[in-house]
């Protein structure tokens, strides 16, 4: 009778070399995972910390002390109406007084914001000391100044020679030394968000470039696995590895739009949010000042020509149009223009922009009628109308750059909320998918492998 011989057994090396190379194209596979959520690890974490910087930390900050030379400025537009007003306006000049200590008290939180915002930094420390220190002189002589204002008890109008003479003191301080001290100061500041900025904008899509190439990695990974899997087994695909690869897909395409989303939330916050509060912050302060030139105009007729170009030349930083007289500048303002520079250059085409040009245009219109009374020597007339219609016009500027700050101030923190928001989404799934993909591709290789021992 013919035996049927039975096939030879599979070589050794053969059988065992099977779950080595399970365990290798494995290994390599949770390695591109690991890859994969390192860099979207690192991404998220670069992108939270610009945010925070931005829109939590430095930037408030910097706004705030964006705020200081609005209030110094302020503190010396109040001090020269105060001296303006005389006996004749006792109730408003002692609005002025009061207005100047809380200017006074807003300067110091500002500074103290800007001591904080230094850190180690030696150099912005020194700055905010000299501030404090010409700040105090300031203060002395504007209280000396104000006074002997009231001592002399004069009518409306420009002051005794005393009281111009330590007026021109501080005001010179003011001008000099406290204002530019404190836009250096804003300067350096800025720096801190600027860089911030810079460096994540430039560093994000790298990563997510990363992101991309090391998830497309473990997805070529984990269908090498399936196909070895599936051809040496002679078996279809694994519910278990197909359910992992869905899920690193997922994982893939949601942190690569999340990361887009920050780079844009970051882009949102930093240019239309911050960059245009700040511009505006420095608008409102600059123009504070040139209000107080208008006083200054009046209180001090020596210097009367220089405030008026003094006037010239701050108008033309916040709303920029070419003159070389003020006559000129104001009829080109009244005659309006498409295409304005300057500080609000920018600003002025967007909603809201327009009541911002305006409201402008109705103050340097307020300006020229006052000063033609001062020039026709109706000096009562011009400090009357200085401090009511000319005053009025002001206001009603500033209040327009505070509703158009406000709503740059709210895409601010919109940005700054909805890129934080994303990132808390995603930090809450990360583990979840983590976790999931693990489990799912040991279900699928555990099986494989036990079939081996």
């Amino acid at each position: 009778m013919t035996m049927v011989q039975a096939a030879p057994p599979a070589p050794v090396e053969v059988r065992r070399s099977v779950p080595g190379r399970i365990r290798v194209i494995t290994g390599v596979s949770v390695l591109a995972l690991a890859l994969l959520f390192s860099a979207l690890a690192v991404g998220s974490s670069n992108a939270r910390e610009g945010l925070r910087v931005i829109g939590r930390d430095s930037g408030p900050q910097v706004v705030a002390t964006a705020g200081l030379y609005l209030g110094l400025s302020d503190m010396d537009t109040q001090v020269a109406d105060a001296l303006l007003m005389g006996r004749d306006y006792g109730k408003q000049r002692a609005d002025a007084v009061a207005r100047y200590e809380q200017r006074r008290s807003e300067a110091n939180q500002a500074l103290l914001k800007a001591f904080q915002l230094s850190g180690d930094n030696p150099a912005g420390r020194r700055t905010v000391q000299s501030v404090l220190d010409s700040l105090g002189r300031y203060e002395r002589l504007a209280g000396q100044a104000l006074l002997l204002d009231q001592q002399a008890n004069h009518p409306a109008g420009a002051p005794p020679a005393k009281v111009v003479q330590v007026y021109r003191q501080a005001t010179d301080l003011m001008k000099m030394v406290l204002l530019p001290q404190a836009y250096n100061l804003t300067l350096e500041s800025g720096t801190i968000v600027r860089r911030t900025y810079d460096d994540k904008s430039a560093t994000i899509p790298l990563v997510r470039f990363a992101v991309v190439v090391a998830g497309l990695l473990a997805l070529g990974c984990l269908v090498w696995l399936q196909l070895y899997l599936s051809r040496r087994f002679r078996r279809v695909f694994g519910l278990a590895l197909l359910a992992a690869t869905v899920v690193t897909l997922v994982a893939l395409v949601a942190g690569v739009s999340v990361l887009g989303k920050e780079e844009q939330d970051l882009r949102t916050a930093k240019v239309d949010g911050f960059d245009s509060v700040l511009t505006l912050a420095k608008a409102r302060a600059i123009s504070n000042s040139l209000h107080g030139d208008q006083s200054r105009y009046l209180l001090d007729n020596r210097r009367a020509d220089t405030y008026e170009h003094t006037f010239l030349d701050k108008s033309q930083t916040v709303v920029y149009l070419p003159a070389t007289n003020l006559d000129t500048y104001q009829a080109k303002v009244a005659a309006g223009s498409k295409d304005y520079q300057g500080l609000l250059g920018a600003q002025l085409g967007e909603p809201g922009g327009r009541n911002v040009l305006d409201t402008y245009g109705r103050f340097e219109e307020s300006d020229r009628a006052f000063r033609q009374l001062a020039l026709a020597g109706q000096a009562g007339q011009a400090v009357s109308e200085r401090l009511t219609q000319v005053d009025a016009g002001f206001q009603a500027f500033d209040d327009a750059m505070l509703s158009l700050a406000a709503q740059h101030q709210k895409v601010f923190e919109e940005a700054s909320a909805s890129g934080e928001n994303a990132l808390d989404t995603l930090w809450r799934l990360l583990p979840f998918a983590i976790g999931a993909i693990g489990l799912l591709v040991a279900a699928g290789v555990w099986p494989r492998l036990k079939e081996y021992r």
